[in-house]
């Protein structure tokens, strides 16, 4: 059977988290420091919200843009919190960021494209580009650097063939942020090149001590960029499965279509719960989202901390609920070291080679787990590093 799959297909490589994850739940007594979700639940008013819609029998498909409420307030947004303007008409609502991430590839990559992705950076990134037949091109992004993506880099990378560029801050797997002067320093660069930017702003909620800047809203930026963002961090909606996509009429016209054919529209009971959390200027559910915010700053702290403890050296996030801490020093890779932690003290971590070649001396942890988690896995790491 294996002649009926296409070469694309057979040459992706499985994903480095989902690995992981599969193992850890074989795993009795194991801690997971690797899933990149909030462990809030879905604000109450929201969840009752998708119940009161299924009581309603509101269960139809929705138009394939979405509910015409939903794209006013999710416009209304991104004005109020991030200074951007975006009509209705040009917002998609998707099946979370990752369907408008695979949809703006496919509608943008052709063959041979190729398409610049900050290294480390999120895991899809690459294999979606494989898949449309594009070239994925890694910027190696150093921690010197706050893990930034910086100008002469980019111009290193480019070539006659470059069509795009992935942004991604704040940043998963690193924390990195990226400030409105960097943000600005790099768009020279990008409009020099008359490059595309798409941007997955998916954490702009979650940084810590500085307001988050997109891209988007600089001076000649919005007509080349594609913001794509959800609901899944901010609003502790993961499993809700609920994105958007803000594209120029051109590239989101080429989107919409895609979406149409492969996907139909969002599920309508996420998208009631979305209009519960966005509606009356968000400020009820907002409230949830600064005490989310304080109670990750603070395990940020506690972790950062630990890991000094322990005899770890890592970066200081700065946004999204992750910190990348350096292995070298303890002999091995960031795969082996997380493979032997799980084996040996049940502790998942994910390997920072997951997210590029550049973070294999790495690993991720989430802290978007209780502290009565964290406390008992870092108790394990250490004595594991001590053996």
């Amino acid at each position: 059977m294996r002649t009926f799959i296409t070469k694309r297909a057979q040459e992706l490589k499985p994903s480095g988290i989902r690995k992981f994850f599969d193992i850890v739940r074989e795993t009795e007594g194991a801690i997971s420091l690797g899933v990149g979700e909030p462990d809030f639940i879905t604000p109450w008013k929201v969840r009752a919200a998708a119940v009161t819609s299924l009581q309603r029998g509101y269960t139809q498909y929705t138009g394939n843009r979405g509910l015409p409420a939903l794209l006013e307030l999710i416009s209304r947004y991104l004005f109020e919190r991030f200074h951007l303007t975006y009509d209705p008409k040009h917002i998609l609502v998707t099946v979370g960021g990752s369907e408008a991430i695979d949809l703006t590839l496919r509608a943008c990559v052709d063959i041979g494209d190729e398409v610049l992705i900050p290294d480390p950076a999120y895991v899809s990134y690459s294999p979606l580009v494989e898949i449309c037949g594009g070239k994925a091109v890694h910027v190696e992004c150093h921690e010197a650097d706050n893990f930034v993506i910086k100008p002469e880099n980019i111009e290193k990378a480019v070539t006659p063939k470059t069509k795009a560029i992935i942004l991604t801050y704040p940043n998963n797997p690193t924390g990195a942020i990226m400030t409105k002067e960097e943000l600005q320093a790099i768009a020279s660069v990008l409009i020099k090149h008359d490059l595309l930017v798409i941007t997955d702003e998916i954490y702009a909620e979650l940084t810590y001590g500085k307001t988050h800047t997109s891209i988007a809203a600089l001076d000649g930026m919005k007509e080349r960029t594609v913001y794509i963002s959800g609901f899944s961090k901010a609003f502790a909606m993961t499993g809700w499965r609920l994105g958007y996509v803000c594209a120029p009429p051109e590239i989101d016209e080429a989107i919409f279509k895609i979406h149409q054919y492969g996907i139909m529209c969002a599920p309508s009971v996420s998208q009631y719960a979305g209009i519960e959390a966005l509606k009356d200027g968000f400020s009820d559910n907002f409230a949830t989202v600064e005490e989310m915010r304080d109670s990750y700053d603070k395990r940020r702290k506690f972790v950062l901390h630990s890991l000094k403890e322990i005899g770890l050296d890592c970066f200081t996030p700065q946004g999204a609920f992750y910190a990348f801490p350096s292995v070298k020093n303890t002999g091995l890779s960031g795969e082996a070291f997380a493979e032997n932690l799980l084996k040996e003290k049940k502790v998942a971590v994910v390997p920072g080679s997951a997210f590029g070649q550049f973070g294999e001396n790495n690993v991720r942890l989430s802290y978007a787990t209780s502290m009565t988690a964290l406390s008992e896995a870092f108790d394990r790491i250490g004595a594991y590093l001590q053996r």
